[in-house]
């Protein structure tokens, strides 16, 4: 795994996700703001790690999908703790319990593990396999 360049990614998402989370907040649609905002970062969210996973994965780079989303999510997590939670949830009397219980918070982060999984299965790993099933055939 290339573990600096999953973290500089990791860090693009987060902010792309933080700011389209916080401008679904001048088109109010529903009644509940933050509610809009999850529900926007839940759909916004798997296009973007989708690109990212698209940057992450060049030439050569065959690390299993599930670890890069891991990685993506933890760094998301990182700074989410680090800066999300003490400049927009504590202020208003929330908490980090609060923030890292959410089901929202932990739907997103299957979606981060999912979409770069199914990023690599059908990118990488395919990409591969059929190479490996015609040697294997012209053996026998």
């Amino acid at each position: 795994m290339k573990l600096a360049r999953a973290t500089i990614i990791g860090l693009l998402i987060w902010i792309i996700g933080v700011n389209l989370y916080a401008s679904s907040y001048y088109v109010q649609l529903l009644e509940n703001a933050e509610q809009q905002a999850n529900i926007w970062l839940s759909i916004v969210i798997i296009p973007l790690v989708w690109f990212g996973a698209k940057l992450y994965y060049g030439k050569n780079i065959s690390t299993h999908g599930f670890w890069t989303g891991l990685v993506f999510f933890i760094i998301s997590a990182i700074l989410d703790a680090a800066i999300t939670v003490p400049f927009t949830v504590l202020p208003y009397g929330g908490t980090y319990y609060d923030f890292f219980v959410d089901f929202g918070f932990w739907f997103i982060g299957l979606e981060f593990v999912a979409t770069v999984t199914l990023y690599w299965y059908v990118k990488v790993y395919l990409k591969r396999k059929p190479k490996n099933f015609r040697l294997h055939e012209s053996e026998h």
